[in-house]
């Protein structure tokens, strides 16, 4: 029989034990019945041949507890026994239960919350066939477009397309845009018009092979082909996900014949793929994957599709079989080499020739998938990992602790038990049953904790914009991690407690009777564990409190312009029909900006290309009289003439924009301060030009101001080279608007978007948010940790004064007899306290002087997690200290005061 179904039929003749006995019982019964018929039919009278059949039978209790134990039900009778007397047990100290089982549900509900997040972020395999065949070209940290020479992680289509054919490793390849597409687009309806409203959509460009290189077939209709992506602008179909199809098209069984309208082309969906698929990258869920052949047809019209060198692209492959990861890197480093130099247009010059020398492609796992979210949470989510594993060892010492007092006080009871024949290792295994079934329920209320605790966590990741698309809920591996914690727990918790109340004297014990002072009042052990909670406890809340001083100081950092009482949004031209040549957008951007600005309320408007964490055009610039730097990229921001006024970006010389520069003017910029100190000669940069690019190339820039320094990507940055071109000297497609303003947030925004549709209803709106919610969230890991090791480090804390308080009470409660010698004697209430907080001091004491090094020591691992604060920062350590010391003293206090109140005579009765 299979192993499952033994554990089946046990089970079952666990919960079927009375008919069980009675089958064992006619079974016997039949056996003696024959053998005393035997002993008839040799002449034997009745009560003789009964006689002898149950002498040659044997013991039927013997034999039947053998039977029993032959079946299996005996182990499974005895553990529900054990587990019957440890509830019954737990409920005789509803206090101590309760106390136990909110310390470990807060620990292992703590735990699996955060191992949900880290499984979601880095753990979990794509769900696609055999994922860890699949490698990727680069790293997979790029995100973008680039002309550059021999990049190594973005490649262009051609490249793509050469590579397919030539390379000798992988069975099939493919390419991803290595962008989402956020446009906006029409679903029509089965008769061909359109939704009133255009509709936000994610759409990730890939190759023909994309989903035959994953092994991802359609659930419904097909996915792409190669034939799909052969050639540019005629194969306008698209597929979509799950999730949108069910969200957006009401999961409408004739999807096939459905149709989306994005900027002048009309698509025909073909394919939805199953649930389970979410994309490549871990965090971004596209809604409709459209080929590659299509870019130029879907906003923003990304161009490149036959550019040798518009390296924009992500390529993977499945790897062939018997073939290695080393050769497979030898062979793609080889083609890259050799594609590079077959282009027709490749400028071989010296020195594309040394990049290329010494440009090497490694090769990357994508089991797990792509992810910018594992760069940014990885470390963060590990950290809080360790931090919410050192809270559950604080609270299996607490248990252990409340346990091992528990176990002294029914030291008489397992005396009893002893003395009556009962095996160490039979009551072991009870008080291990009990620690087991306490762990259990802990752990049943800590997955119930973790499913809210996970929509929370999630929320906070984000950076309270919608929640990403990450799966945290409950599966097979979390409930494994959970139910291995518990029983790891449970050992932890239970083992020292149970083999402690074993090791008794029985003689002592039981000529000791009832009386609590019975049996040893000194406890070292539970010392021991106290003060590893004191020292837990530190090194956890001197984390924190760097964590926390750390994120206060990127909190009142100097960004170089004011984020208070600004509005963002995002209006995507590309979607409405506007190309980036397109003349009209210029008079477009005045019209909003004029009729914006005059709204109550709006001090200042501007469109830009950028603003804080939204990316940046960089390339580097070629000053007459400096030498050419091509590793220094300038980030290139195109803006309105009330870019400045809007974000109270002060200038630090020159002018800003104004009437005089015009399309038909001299090209002007205006600088970043670091731009002006290190990139022009003297770093005197006004009056001076520069070419963006090429010396050739026809954009020339003259310098006509220098603006002061800004935070542009992460408020951690050194300063930036940055330069600001006017938007009226040349047509580019700008997305971003922005605007300062005075009042309700809500209100000036309804106003903004109503305006900006009285001008042109077909724009799409969407981003709307404010500068100082963007810049909170460029430090959302930042915040993550710092709070959440703050309220595990306050949790710890909790669980350590609880087990301050357990001990203490203890202590006074075995202790009532000294107490009351020492009253009779003479003692004040006074000294009988300081008695007990005495004892309470040194035990902090030692702890403190254990946990400093191990927090100095600890705290080394995440320095470069910190900004502006030093992991041996005295305040942090000062504050620990001081807050470790004020609850010990707090959680002591009761216990100490009930002792400085025992009545001496009272006290010496009970003895």
């Amino acid at each position: 029989m299979s192993l499952p179904g033994e554990i089946k039929r046990r089970i079952q003749m666990l919960f079927h034990r009375d008919q069980l006995n009675r089958d064992l019982e006619e079974e016997m019964r039949l056996h003696l019945d024959l053998r005393r018929q035997q002993q008839i039919d040799r002449g034997l009278t009745e009560s003789a041949a009964a006689r002898t059949a149950h002498l040659k039978f044997g013991n039927i209790t013997r034999i039947k507890e053998k039977s029993l134990m032959t079946w299996g039900s005996e182990t499974l009778e005895c553990f529900l026994q054990d587990a019957l007397y440890g509830i019954r047990a737990m409920l005789r100290s509803p206090a101590l239960t309760l106390v136990a089982l909110l310390s470990l549900a807060l620990g292992i509900g703590a735990n699996t919350a955060i191992f949900s997040l880290l499984d979601a972020v880095l753990l979990r395999s794509l769900p696609v066939k055999d994922p860890h065949q699949l490698l990727l070209m680069g790293t997979g940290d790029w995100n973008g477009t680039s002309d550059a020479f021999a990049l190594t992680d973005a490649y262009s289509y051609p490249f793509y397309r050469q590579f397919q054919q030539k390379n000798a490793v992988f069975s099939s390849t493919a390419a991803i845009f290595s962008m989402l597409n956020q446009a906006h687009g029409f679903v029509l309806d089965p008769t061909g018009r359109a939704s009133i409203e255009a509709e936000p959509m994610n759409i990730q460009l890939v190759s023909g092979t994309y989903f035959e290189t994953l092994g991802v077939e359609a659930q419904h209709g097909r996915v792409f082909t190669d034939a799909d992506d052969n050639s540019e602008g005629d194969h306008p179909v698209a597929v979509i996900s799950n999730a949108w199809w069910k969200r957006n098209l009401a999961s409408d069984p004739s999807v096939l014949s459905r149709r989306l309208k994005l900027g002048d082309t009309v698509f025909t969906i073909v394919g939805v793929v199953p649930p389970e698929f979410f994309g490549t990258k871990v965090g971004e869920a596209p809604d409709i994957w459209i080929p590659l052949s299509m870019m130029k047809s879907v906003p923003p019209h990304w161009a490149g599709y036959k550019d040798n060198f518009s390296e924009s692209l992500l390529l993977f492959g499945r790897l062939k079989s018997g073939v290695s990861s080393q050769q497979a890197t030898a062979n793609v480093n080889l083609l890259f080499q050799q594609i590079l130099r077959s282009f027709p247009n490749a400028k071989l010059n010296q020195e594309n020739l040394e990049k290329l020398a010494k440009a090497h492609v490694p090769l990357t796992s994508m089991a797990t998938g792509l992810s910018d979210l594992r760069g940014q949470f990885s470390e963060p989510l590990q950290i809080l990992m360790a931090v919410v594993a050192l809270v559950l060892l604080i609270a299996c010492a607490n248990i252990a602790n409340l346990l091992l007092a528990r176990s002294t006080a029914r030291a008489r009871e397992l005396a009893v038990r002893q003395a009556l024949g009962a095996q160490r290792g039979r009551i072991i295994r009870q008080l291990l049953t009990e620690s087991l079934i306490l762990a259990l329920t802990g752990g049943a209320l800590g997955i119930v904790l973790a499913s809210a605790a996970n929509r929370l966590l999630l929320h906070m990741v984000s950076g309270g914009l919608d929640n990403i698309p990450l799966d945290v809920s409950l599966n097979i591996r979390l409930l494994l991690f959970t139910f291995v914690v518990t029983i790891a727990t449970a050992l932890i918790f239970g083992t020292i407690p149970a083999f402690r109340a074993t090791r008794l004297q029985l003689t002592d014990t039981l000529k000791s009777g009832r009386s609590p002072q019975g049996v040893g009042a000194r406890n070292p052990l539970a010392r021991i564990l106290v003060i590893s909670q004191v020292a837990l406890s530190l090194v956890l809340m001197v984390g924190a409190g760097l964590f926390l001083r750390s994120l206060i100081n990127l909190t009142n950092i100097d960004t170089g312009f004011n984020k208070e009482n600004v509005l963002r949004l995002r209006i995507d031209f590309s979607s409405a029909g506007f190309k980036n040549d397109d003349p009209r957008q210029t008079a477009l951007y005045n019209t909003i900006t004029e009729r914006v600005s005059a709204l109550p309320g709006v001090k200042a408007s501007s469109f830009s290309s950028f603003t804080f964490r939204e990316g940046s055009w960089n390339g580097y610039i070629n000053v007459p009289g400096m030498p050419v730097n091509h590793d220094i990229d300038v980030k290139h921001n195109i803006i309105g003439a009330g870019y400045f006024a809007t974000m109270q970006i002060p200038l630090i010389a020159g002018r800003g924009f104004d009437s005089t520069d015009t399309a038909t003017s001299q090209r002007v910029a205006i600088v970043s301060e670091h731009m002006a100190r290190t990139l022009f000669p003297n770093g005197q940069a006004l009056g001076r030009s520069y070419h963006i690019g090429d010396p050739k190339s026809p954009y020339e820039q003259q310098v006509i101001g220098i603006a002061r320094d800004v935070k542009f990507d992460d408020l951690t940055e050194n300063p930036e080279d940055i330069d600001y071109l006017p938007f009226f000297q040349g047509n580019c497609c700008l997305n971003s608007f922005e605007l300062r303003y005075t009042g309700n947030t809500g209100s000036i925004s309804t106003a903004v978007q109503q305006t900006i549709h009285s001008i042109d209803r077909t724009l799409p709106i969407s981003g709307i948010t404010t500068l100082d919610d963007e810049v909170a969230r460029s430090i959302t890991n930042q915040r993550l940790v710092a709070q959440l090791s703050t309220f595990f480090g306050l949790l710890a804390v909790f669980l350590y004064s609880i087990g301050i308080y357990g001990l203490m009470s203890y202590v006074v409660s075995r202790r009532t007899n000294e107490i009351g010698i020492r009253m009779a004697l003479g003692a004040a209430r006074s000294n009988v306290r300081s008695l007990i907080l005495r004892e309470i001091a040194l035990l902090v004491a030692i702890g403190i002087a254990i946990g400093i090094p191990a927090a100095l020591t600890a705290d080394r691992y995440v320095t470069h997690m910190l900004f502006g604060v030093k992991s041996t920062d005295p305040a942090a350590l000062l504050a620990a200290v001081a807050l470790l010391l004020t609850v010990a003293v707090c959680a002591g206090y009761f216990p100490a005061r009930r002792a400085a109140r025992v009545d001496p005579m009272e006290a010496l009765r009970y003895e």
